[in-house]
């Protein structure tokens, strides 16, 4: 395969990003033409009905620039710095801010194939050398448009996707496996339990501060990162399924400590996301020293009245979800509020019962295991796939 490269901005018709409507005048409305954040690309995609916000048709015309077509491939370029998707040609009008860019190839490369180059190993290292680190990371238009992207011929771009595509699909088939084993969890607690927006089996009837010492949140002011230090989680760590441990931040020991003064998470407590996608229990089964966001809640729970793996189950149910949602204030910047939370209303099945549900997860978390296992090992299959294909030796090999 041939082995030439250009800038990307020479194989496209457009790169730009888009901006917060506020900081011009106009405001988030309650539906409308959906307006996209980093948290909208996942997986290779663009999810526009998921966590998202909305603009009228005014401002959408008002946000020209930042006007998003099918086909574009979009590109964080803020915050967490280089997940790609391919926007679905059945996609509405759509819209994002100042932390997506929208690249807008030309006919010389095929879409899938500049996804899967942006979120390759080559892409990644070179976003990753012009990134501006401030506050939070960025990378402007320009360094974007300066990547440099290997360019074989059109044919070629279309075989190495097919191939990498089918290597994404036997992945995404362990994914959906281990989503199967997660969705055990919340079956086994209907039918231990029964649904608590009706509790059938008639448990008494709590709050969250019923059950809990004590909710609390990290300091309220922006922390100074360093390289390497106290891992600093946010809400984007923080999923029902465990705690994402990549893509990381980090705070010094020392201020760390100032932040453990008012809040230190400890096996056994469970933190409860209170700022941004709001609503999602996971219990803390880890001893790594970390440090949370303010858009964390840290909950002390009361083990004399709650197993926290029964705790977490029941704050991840529909039921707790949907109340969380309802005491969430403000549009732009959601916030579910300690003295709101505390007020989320639950059931107390007996202590005993609870216990039999966690041995129970205990037990599916075992299968867990070893899936994550068997995705890993497909993950690296996948990233050698990737890395050959963009150098020019995987295909050679199989034609």
């Amino acid at each position: 395969m041939s082995r030439t490269s250009t800038r990307l901005a020479d194989v496209t018709e457009v790169i730009t990003k888009g901006t917060t409507p506020t900081t011009l005048g106009y405001e988030f409305a309650e539906t409308g033409v959906p307006f996209l954040r980093v948290q909208n690309i996942d997986g290779g995609s663009v999810n526009y009905e998921r966590d998202t916000l909305f603009i009228d048709e005014r401002t959408h015309c008002a946000l020209k620039r930042s006007q998003i077509k099918p086909g574009d491939v979009l590109v964080s370029i803020a915050g967490t710095i280089g997940r790609a998707g391919l926007v679905p040609d059945n996609a509405p009008p759509l819209n994002c801010n100042q932390a997506v860019a929208i690249v807008r190839p030309t006919e010389q490369i095929f879409r899938p194939f500049l996804r899967l180059w942006l979120e390759s190993s080559d892409a990644q290292k070179q976003m990753r050398g012009a990134t501006v680190r401030g506050t939070i990371s960025n990378l402007s238009l320009t360094q974007v448009g300066d990547l440099e992207i290997p360019l074989p011929p059109l044919a070629e771009q279309r075989r190495i996707a097919e191939v990498l595509d089918r290597a994404e699909a036997l992945r995404a088939k362990r994914r959906a496996a281990l989503a199967q084993l997660d969705s055990l969890t919340q079956s086994l607690f209907l039918d231990l339990f029964g649904d608590p927006a009706t509790n059938p089996k008639r448990w008494p009837d709590k709050q969250l501060g019923d059950v809990i010492f004590s909710a609390s949140d990290g300091p309220h002011v922006s922390p100074e990162y360093v390289e390497a230090g106290v891992p600093f989680l946010s809400t984007r760590h923080v999923r029902p399924t465990g705690i994402i441990w990549e893509d990381l931040k980090y705070i010094s020991e020392d201020e760390a400590q100032i932040h453990w003064k008012k809040c230190k998470p400890e096996r056994g407590d469970i933190l409860y996301t209170k700022g941004g996608t709001t609503g999602i229990a996971k219990v803390v089964d880890f001893d790594t020293p970390v440090a949370i966001w303010v858009h964390i809640a840290l909950l002390k729970t009361d083990k004399s009245k709650v197993e926290p793996l029964w705790l977490e189950a029941m704050l991840n149910t529909p039921y707790c979800y949907q109340q969380s949602q309802r005491f969430t204030r403000g549009i732009a910047n959601h916030d579910l509020g300690l003295t709101r939370m505390v007020k989320i209303k639950i059931y107390l099945p007996p202590l005993s019962l609870q216990r039999e549900f966690a041995r129970r997860v205990g037990a599916a978390e075992k299968l867990k295991t070893t899936q994550r296992a068997s995705l890993a090992e497909l993950d690296a299959l996948f990233a050698t796939f990737q890395h050959r294909a963009f150098r020019g030796e995987l295909w050679d090999d199989i034609a």
